[in-house]
């Protein structure tokens, strides 16, 4: 399966950034994709990490907007898994939202979530 079929599969909207659950996630994580250029190299999908840095923990959402439902929680301190990254809703200043990979995929305001290595590719 293709990345572009299974992120048609998620829904990612390409105007809106919004992402509908649905059961797709399997197959992107079982996709064989290159470090961090989207070229199909044979190897495993290796994602983007990052820490949590948000006080009370981090909210995740179904779409990359502070209204959007919650759908998941990431610890304070914790290391997270990330997709891509979008622009959403502004969140102190800082409009990029992060796609995670950690079991649900969920958007977390980048705004409270400190990069481990390279920045995350665009979605």
């Amino acid at each position: 399966m293709s990345l572009r079929t299974a992120v048609t599969r998620l829904g990612i909207a390409a105007a809106g950034g919004a992402l509908v659950v649905g059961g797709a996630s399997p197959a992107l994580a079982s996709d064989d994709w290159g470090h961090h250029d989207g070229h199909q190299d044979g190897r495993h999908h290796e994602y983007y990490k990052g820490r949590v840095t948000a006080p009370g923990g981090l909210n995740l959402r179904d779409k990359p907007t502070r209204g959007s439902a919650v759908i998941g929680h990431a610890a304070h301190g914790e290391v997270v898994s990330i997709f891509c990254k979008t622009p959403g809703e502004k969140v102190q200043g800082n409009p990029l939202w992060y796609l995670l990979a950690d079991g649900t995929w969920a958007w977390g305001t980048a705004r409270f979530i400190d990069n481990i290595g390279p920045a995350p590719r665009w979605c």
